[in-house]
């Protein structure tokens, strides 16, 4: 066994699930372990909690210039129910040339990856701040959130980062392409509220909370938002129409959807805003009217439409629903060259055949707390990936695993990309 697969296989061995409280396991296990194999390396490791259990562990590289670049990633993973997979998602099996468990890929087989390189004892050409994060999985307050609040100084010489949900390798065809994140779309996840007249349930309602809400919620969910064609999804459409050597219709976009199903499994999630009823919650017994219902919306928006998104909301809410953010992030772009380029150099150096494109997600990730602070982030955990296994539906999926070679792959770019 390789080392950086050993890596991933304890990490998935230590479950970090995250359920959206502090009532989970916590990071605590997983960032001892990774301090542990950090120190081996000479490597000094700075641990610190933001919560009991809630842990990171950030450390620095020193390099040949202070310009330091940012690696960073979450030890917490989401939740995994046994009786759904076929191999148990805490065992950290190697099964058929993978490695299988909750977080191989999101994301701690990436953090095997950084793990592996950093102890083959290299000196980057530039500093490197590495960053083992909790609390992804829900808001990143307990992590990315409190490091940048509470340990700026940690950071000190950073201006630009990667981490995870880009660099790997999707085929269509015979084409390879490896998209490489440069951009996020903001995250408003919001908790909705209809006030209305408690009574009985057998007499006339006055003003029913629950019907109020229940018709703001499918005005949502029903709501067709317009195609909104941001830059760096205009030059994502068009590198992919090179790539394939087909014409894509910039103007036509959902028809071309249609005709190219697989292309658009890298857009379709990015030409609009969206947002998506995900939990409801009113009433606590059925012959009684209950004097407020509340429902939970989690909403996405593109970079620079976030006006447009709320006033969107607003309106389909109407006047008897209120909203409050549980979770408010601006959407986050980077420029499609300087370190683009060299993670594109990267990727090609061990994959000449490959073709890499910006890419926006439609998701989140720490990347967005960073980005407070002044650091452009990129989406940049390579993998090279067998043309079946479905990539996006191993993320917080049932069976998620990660092949063996497609980490060694990422560990040989890792070092294409910091060694000098």
């Amino acid at each position: 066994m390789t080392e950086v697969a050993e890596i991933c296989s304890e990490l998935l061995r230590i479950d970090t699930t995250n359920d959206g409280t502090c009532d989970g396991p916590g990071e605590r296990r997983a960032a001892e372990y990774v301090a542990g194999l950090l120190d081996e390396a000479g490597v000094e490791p700075v641990v610190f909690e933001s919560a009991p259990g809630r842990t990171s562990v950030v450390a620095r590289v020193p390099g040949d210039s202070p310009d330091a670049l940012l690696v960073h990633g979450h030890l917490d993973v989401v939740p995994a129910d046994p009786a759904e997979w076929r191999i148990h998602p805490f065992s950290g099996e190697i099964e058929d040339g993978c490695v299988h468990g909750r977080g191989a890929v999101d994301m701690k087989g990436t953090l095997a990856m950084t793990l592996a390189w950093v102890r083959q004892g290299r000196r980057p050409r530039r500093d490197l701040v590495l960053a083992f994060l909790a609390d992804e999985e829900a808001t990143g307050e307990y992590g990315a959130g409190h490091a940048v609040e509470r340990h700026r100084d940690l950071f000190d010489g950073c201006t630009e980062a990667i981490s995870e949900s880009g660099g790997f390798s999707w085929h269509d065809g015979d084409t390879r392409i490896y998209p490489i994140a440069v951009g996020e779309r903001g995250t408003a996840w919001m908790r909705l509220t209809a006030r209305g007249v408690a009574g009985h349930g057998s007499k006339p309602a006055v003003d029913n909370p629950v019907a109020e809400l229940a018709r703001a919620v499918a005005r949502i969910a029903d709501h067709r938002w317009p195609v909104r064609l941001t830059p760096e999804v205009a030059r994502l459409v068009g590198e992919l129409s090179r790539a394939l050597g087909t014409p894509i219709d910039l103007d036509r976009l959902d028809e071309e959807i249609e005709r190219l199903p697989r292309a658009a499994t890298l857009f379709r999630g990015v030409l609009r805003n969206s947002a998506n009823p995900t939990m409801l919650n009113a009433g606590y017994k059925v012959n009684v009217i209950p004097g407020t219902a509340e429902a939970h919306v989690d909403g996405r928006f593109l970079p620079g439409l976030r006006d447009e998104f709320l006033e969107t909301i607003d309106r389909l809410l109407g006047p008897k629903v209120t909203r409050e953010f549980v979770s408010f992030q601006e959407g986050v772009s980077s420029p499609a060259e300087g370190l683009f380029d060299d993670l594109s150099a990267a990727l090609l150096t061990e994959d000449p055949g490959g073709r890499p494109v910006p890419y926006v997600m439609t998701g989140g990730t720490d990347a967005k707390w960073f980005a407070k602070i002044g650091i452009r982030g990129y989406g940049f955990a390579p993998l090279l990936l067998p043309p079946d296994l479905d990539y996006f539906g191993m993320f917080h999926g049932v069976d998620e695993r990660v092949p063996v070679e497609g980490l060694e792959f990422g560990v040989r770019v890792l070092d294409r990309l910091l060694s000098p």
